[in-house]
């Protein structure tokens, strides 16, 4: 079994609870994902994120497929990260931490994304053609959408003010 991982962070403008709110509530996904994958959440998104929370919804990622894909919220510290697992779907593991940091001018948002493709031999093959570059695009989507949405982060400017003193003696 081999585990790839997708390591992103994002730079936002916004204040952290401005982000957790956002992005810690499940109906907000349809928003960050691309409109060709047709995402409809079917239950499980009607309560702010909890751990235990199982959430349900449809995508269609390749060729109009249809997939059901069923995750539950395993770890909850408000404000901080949220963890999701697969339970039912199309990856043979799923593993999502979703973190959020206050930075200078806003927050960094950063998401670790451990999977495993189904398939075996099969779908490490497939990988480096078809799921990575979906992935990669979804996640692109996901960056420029939260950008639309919150502005682009631009890092403060740090002023040096240099104070002369003259010494009397």
């Amino acid at each position: 079994m081999k585990i790839y991982q997708i390591h992103t962070k994002q730079n936002v403008p916004i204040s952290v609870e401005e982000a957790w709110n956002f992005l810690s509530n499940a109906r907000n996904l349809g928003n960050i994902t691309p409109s060709y994958m047709n995402f409809n959440i079917l239950s499980g998104a009607d309560r702010p994120v909890y751990a235990g929370q199982l959430i349900q919804y449809t995508v269609t990622p390749i060729s109009n497929i249809k997939m059901k894909w069923v995750t539950e919220i395993i770890s909850v510290k408000e404000g901080e990260y949220f963890v999701d697992e697969q339970k039912y779907g199309p990856y043979a593991l799923w593993h999502h931490k979703h973190f959020i940091k206050a930075i200078p001018g806003g927050v960094e948002m950063e998401d670790i994304v451990d999977y495993v493709v189904p398939a075996g031999f099969l779908g490490r093959l497939a990988h480096p053609y078809l799921v990575q570059p979906k992935l990669d695009e979804i996640f692109e989507y996901r960056k420029k959408a939260l950008e639309e949405k919150f502005g682009v982060y631009k890092a403060p400017t740090e002023t040096t003010t240099t104070l002369k003193q003259d010494i009397i003696a």
